[in-house]
């Protein structure tokens, strides 16, 4: 056994308990913010390394032996997941220092990004379902209250409505999580790939992992259970979003791959697959439409959230090797481009003064450089070559071809063109065109207003996240090998529940 795949989880958890000690210290809480994500980092960088030379690992914590013990489990594709955690939690912790006001510190901004990571974390390493349960409680009780940090009218009414749809899925978890334990006998994720073909009523058991399909369905914002995600993600602070868009329906697609690759299988997910290839195609052009209509910029970057959801969960129920590949880079680029979109409307709104795209205009002639990096994850997540989505797209779209699904191939170029086109909206209305205020200047703005070091504190992670879509862009092959390598352990799961049980087979 192994303490790397814990790691994770107990380095927020400490930064926040630390934080919590110095409740009225926000500088120290700045500090230990930014210096928890370095450390969790460097952790999830190292445990990636590990699981990548020898094999996943497990962590049997109780004092018991498996199944019973509480597992975290690390392989390929949950020690990729980290990482990525890791990136977007220190993108994130550098663009607060320049972003957030100071109430909204005093108010535990910093501990409670803390502890979201930690929820995220905990979900992508355990090794049970109900843990899974209650990592994503963990997310939701520290995703709400960054919700309504602020207590505005449109705050709490967005709130509202995420947290509500969000208890109902963890009902309907709680639900199937039971009726699960009384067909199998264990909620041990490997123990469960080892005795669910044998287990009797297979009728039901498709039931049961339609339970699932909808919870996870409601977290990664899936057709038609969506709705929530425009109502809520454009009210809190621009970091905030950021991190939701970049993590959080993540989380549910990472767990609809874990249930359908290593939980169900073969007959059980087969009215799942089909469920999940349809609802894909549906959630891809309601998505895309749903941007295409909106002026504001974080309702529309939020529509596209929904948009490429549909790709990722598309290219899991094609179920091909290659679709499951195709659909992890997918899901890595879209975590970095998307983020930084978000990052991006934040420095929007304070050089034009305004989210909406008519009431602002004519960045790019005083900031060019700050256009050319707003048109990095813009043309990437259109996926306009050589950047990082041509590449997530033309695997899903090579799959779904390859596998015989032109119709859904088909609409997947469809909204991709629909994608450039709300993204070149974007740049025509708040870029090119000019202000329609024409006493407007930005250098009065309140950008300016940051003074040079909060400025450079949330450009900073734009250009990381810039790279980073360029890096997968021109060096394709070593990611493309590695998320390879992450969906031939899913589809042939004998390693993962080797590590998982251990003598316990």
């Amino acid at each position: 056994m192994s303490i790397l795949p814990i790691l994770p989880v107990l380095i927020p958890f400490a930064a926040a308990i630390l934080m919590l000690l110095l409740a009225n210290r926000t500088a120290a809480h700045r500090a230990l913010n930014l210096f928890s994500t370095l450390l969790l980092a460097a952790a999830s960088g190292f445990m990636l390394q590990s699981v990548v030379a020898d094999g996943p690992m497990a962590l049997r914590i109780g004092g018991w032996d498996a199944p019973f013990a509480i597992a975290f489990v690390a392989d390929t594709l949950s020690a990729v997941m980290t990482c990525a955690a890791a990136l977007i939690g220190l993108t994130t912790a550098i663009y607060s220092l320049g972003a957030v006001d100071k109430t909204r510190e005093h108010h535990f901004y910093h501990p409670l990004l803390q502890l979201l990571l930690m929820g995220v974390n905990g979900a992508f390493l355990t090794g049970d379902v109900f843990n899974l349960y209650v990592w994503f409680e963990v997310m939701l009780i520290s995703s709400f209250v960054l919700l309504v940090l602020g207590s505005t009218p449109r705050q709490l009414e967005g709130a509202i409505k995420y947290v509500t749809l969000n208890l109902l899925s963890s009902a309907i978890f709680l639900a199937a999580t039971g009726m699960l334990y009384g067909m199998a006998g264990t909620l041990n994720m490997a123990d469960l790939a080892l005795r669910i073909p044998h287990v009797e009523h297979r009728e039901l058991m498709q039931v049961v992992s339609v339970l699932f399909l909808v919870t996870f369905g409601v977290k990664a914002a899936l057709f038609p259970l969506f709705f929530w995600l425009p109502a809520s993600y454009h009210t809190p602070p621009v970091a905030v979003s950021a991190m939701f868009a970049g993590l959080l329906t993540k989380v549910g697609v990472y767990a609809l791959i874990r249930f359908f690759t290593t939980i169900f299988t073969g007959e059980d997910a087969e009215l799942a697959h089909r469920l999940l290839l349809w609802t894909g195609g549906f959630t891809m052009v309601t998505g895309v439409l749903g941007a295409v209509a909106q002026y504001d910029v974080r309702k529309l970057l939020s529509f596209h959230i929904i948009s490429q959801i549909g790709y990722m969960v598309f290219a899991v129920a094609i179920h091909s090797p290659l679709a499951v590949a195709g659909g992890l880079f997918y899901m890595l680029h879209n975590i970095a481009a998307k983020t930084n979109l978000f990052y991006m409307a934040g420095i929007m709104k304070r050089l034009g003064g305004s989210y909406d795209l008519r009431r602002i205009g004519g960045l790019y002639r005083p900031f060019p450089l700050l256009g050319l990096l707003f048109l990095v994850p813009a043309l990437g997540l259109a996926g306009i070559p050589p950047l990082s989505g041509f590449w997530a797209k033309l695997l899903v779209i090579r799959a779904a071809m390859e596998t015989g699904h032109w119709t859904l191939a088909g609409i997947a170029l469809g909204v991709g063109m629909l994608t450039l086109f709300s993204m070149i909206k974007i740049w025509n209305e708040g870029f090119w065109k000019e202000h329609p205020d024409s006493g407007h200047d930005p250098a009065d703005s309140s950008f300016h207003d940051l003074g040079p070091e909060k400025q450079a504190m949330m450009i900073a992670p734009v250009v990381m996240l810039a790279l980073v879509t360029v890096a997968f862009g021109f060096w394709f092959e070593p990611v493309f090998a590695l998320v390879d390598h992450a969906a031939r352990e899913l589809l042939d799961p004998a390693r993962y529940i080797a590590a998982a049980l251990g003598g316990a087979q």
